[in-house]
């Protein structure tokens, strides 16, 4: 730049910025030529608060990455219900953040499901999450998500009991060492694994 002879080169230079360039020209703090130079291929990353479609992509990609990177051999799955909950979330430190909410839920993980409970959702959030509920057309739930909710009235009713008469497994003709393995599965507490987390 601003040589007198041309010099040949072979690169692609990829340049990144979360500031607005274009108003930054306009208020004198970006030189316009350097954006001329800059700006051969524009691409628009809109935050991840503007495109929640892409969090459950993104979230199993961080898993599968931070596992890796961890020495975790089996990337957990995601707890039912656990990806709708990120997707309620509006992230203010974008894609940066949810990669690091992933390796903080892997480095607490000790078995079962990722539900990522630390999300604590503040009510202007939660507002527009039901908003967001009721206004989309209902789709049908997928079958763990259905099998976690069912399974989960039917041990409120039983008060938490598994085995026994009035027990959980009774009230769903299962096995009650099935209806554990069941629940492990789909990351539900119960209170066996509850003294168990806690020895």
């Amino acid at each position: 730049m601003g040589g007198k002879r041309a010099v040949p080169v072979n690169i692609r230079v990829i340049a990144a910025t979360h500031r607005n360039l274009q108003n930054m020209i306009t208020e004198g703090s970006f030189r316009e030529d350097l954006w001329y130079r800059l700006s051969g291929f524009p691409i628009i990353v809109p935050p991840v608060r503007q495109r929640k479609e892409d969090v459950p992509a993104l979230t199993r990609h961080f898993v599968a990455e931070k596992s890796r990177e961890l020495g975790i051999s089996m990337p957990p799955s995601i707890a039912p219900g656990a990806l709708l909950r990120l997707m309620e979330y509006d992230w203010p430190g974008n894609v940066r953040e949810l990669e690091n909410l992933v390796e903080r839920e892997l480095i607490r993980y000790h078995g079962g499901q990722l539900t990522f409970e630390s999300i604590q959702l503040n009510e202007k959030e939660k507002t527009k999450a039901v908003a967001a509920r009721d206004s989309r057309p209902h789709l049908p739930m997928k079958l763990d998500e259905a099998m976690a909710a069912h399974i989960s009235e039917v041990l409120a009713c039983a008060k938490g009991k598994i085995h026994g008469p009035g027990g959980a497994a009774e009230l769903l003709d299962m096995n009650p060492t099935t209806l554990r393995w069941r629940l492990d599965k789909l990351g539900i507490s119960y209170r066996r694994r509850e003294r168990e987390n806690k020895s």
